[in-house]
């Protein structure tokens, strides 16, 4: 008996979905562009849904300063005005060419001291975790673990590579140690090793959740003991209203790779994000040691050889402006989220009382900064039931079911006021109260 393989084109030129690679008919792969067009698709609704940067403190006129005072910064350093010119206009290094600016950037905001030379200046934060994730994951044994819900960002890129995902049980002060340590030894069991924790402990995506002290500490001696790595990833930070330690300034013993974005604080449209890799990988041929930076340029070269130089200017000009650190140019950024949050709290507590029949199974939690908000609902929170909020009451928000690797979160949403005045997101938790009133009273 032979079998037939099926063609990879038809007469007509289509592709068979077969010929495709697998990851691509994932429904995850799907989320990302939801998250970015769903709003497009009801443009007279408010819309909780993008975790996108406030455009109001947006001042066009700034951005050529920000490039000149990079420029003055080249000649103040002793380059000519052909290496400036060249800053400018040319490819640049593949690990980038602001990676001092950066380490400062991190010893000014964060007290993490970080050599430039461990520095990766990448296209977005979503390409430091491409290239962190391609580095360290050698085969289908090794096994990245997600805090859950997880930003489809990290899960997305690991189905695209292949990399096996597990999630760990999250609580409202991270992951659960408890659970970490009982699933590590669950893939050990299994004859898989677990390689890395992916973990935003700062008004974290989606949940808005951020880890106190203590279980920062906790955690990096939970995977020095479970011999872990960490890959911190820290968007939001500077918007806390509370200033914790990151794990990267606490982490003793080189656990930990620091991700970062200018993407929510500086530029969007940039595109620049950077990862810290001060990770030791052992030299080949009797070599000295090298940086786990050094690797992860080599996986660059062979994506998108290099950062743009011009945004990278543009980035670092808005840091020479401001002290050197991103805290500084971000304070009235920070007090706008929340107080945004604030109201959207505050609105929604009038609206749907606690205690009061209509707010029965409705819960929310209380962020200390950021973007988000995890809101319980009492009745199913899918794309139909968000098709009727849009379209009937006006009110945009994301099923928190993509976030989840399992079927749990089918009756949460996240709801992101960061792209709100006040105005309008009082005016959006009206009205998605009142169609939580209603949908849970038509399910009830």
């Amino acid at each position: 008996m032979t079998t037939t393989t099926p063609a990879r084109t038809d007469r007509d030129g289509v592709l068979a979905r077969t010929a495709l690679h697998p990851s691509l008919s994932a429904p995850l792969l799907d989320t990302m562009n939801f998250l970015n067009e769903v709003t497009l698709r009801y443009p007279q609704a408010i819309s909780f849904a993008p975790g996108r940067p406030y455009e109001g403190d947006f001042d066009v006129a700034r951005v050529p300063g920000y490039i000149e005072t990079y420029l003055d910064h080249l000649r103040g350093r002793g380059h000519s005005e052909e290496r400036v010119r060249t800053a400018l206009y040319q490819y640049g290094e593949t690990a980038g060419q602001i990676r001092d600016i950066v380490a400062r950037m991190l010893e000014v905001d964060e007290d993490l001291t970080v050599d430039p030379a461990s520095v990766v200046v990448t296209v977005g934060c979503q390409e430091a975790v491409l290239l962190t994730l391609r580095a360290l994951f050698t085969g289908p044994e090794d096994v990245l673990l997600v805090d859950s819900p997880a930003y489809v960002g990290i899960t997305g890129a690991a189905g695209l590579l292949d990399i096996p995902v597990v999630p760990v049980p999250g609580t409202p002060d991270g992951p659960s140690p408890e659970g970490l340590e009982r699933t590590v030894r669950e893939i050990e069991a299994s004859g898989r090793r677990a390689r890395c924790l992916y973990v935003v402990p700062d008004c974290s995506n989606p949940t808005g959740v951020s880890m106190r002290r203590e279980a920062r500490t906790a955690l990096l001696d939970a995977a020095a003991r479970l011999d872990l790595l960490l890959l911190e990833d820290n968007p939001y930070g500077v918007f806390s209203r509370v200033r914790r330690p990151t794990l990267k300034s606490l982490d003793t013993e080189r656990r930990v790779v620091y991700l970062g974005s200018f993407a929510k604080t500086a530029f969007p449209g940039a595109r620049v994000g950077f990862v810290v890799a001060d990770q030791l990988v052992a030299g080949a041929d009797g070599r000295p040691p090298g940086l786990l930076a050094h690797e992860l340029a080599k996986v660059k070269s062979m994506v998108t050889v290099n950062t743009p130089t011009l945004s990278q200017a543009a980035v670092a000009g808005l840091l020479l402006q401001n002290g050197g650190g991103l805290r500084a140019a971000n304070e009235a950024s920070a007090r706008h989220y929340q107080s945004t949050m604030r109201c959207l709290r505050d609105t929604l507590a009038a609206e749907l009382p606690p205690g009061a029949p209509e707010s029965d199974g409705v819960r929310w939690n209380d962020p200390d900064g950021g973007f988000f908000l995890t809101l319980d609902v009492p009745f199913e929170a899918d794309e139909a039931a968000l098709d009727v909020s849009a379209e009937k009451y006006g009110v945009i928000w994301t099923p928190m079911r993509h976030f989840h690797l399992d079927d749990a979160g089918d009756r949460q949403i996240r709801l992101s006021c960061s792209y709100l005045t006040t105005d309008r997101a009082a005016e959006g938790a009206t009205r998605l109260a009142r169609f939580v009133k209603d949908r849970a009273t038509s399910n009830g």
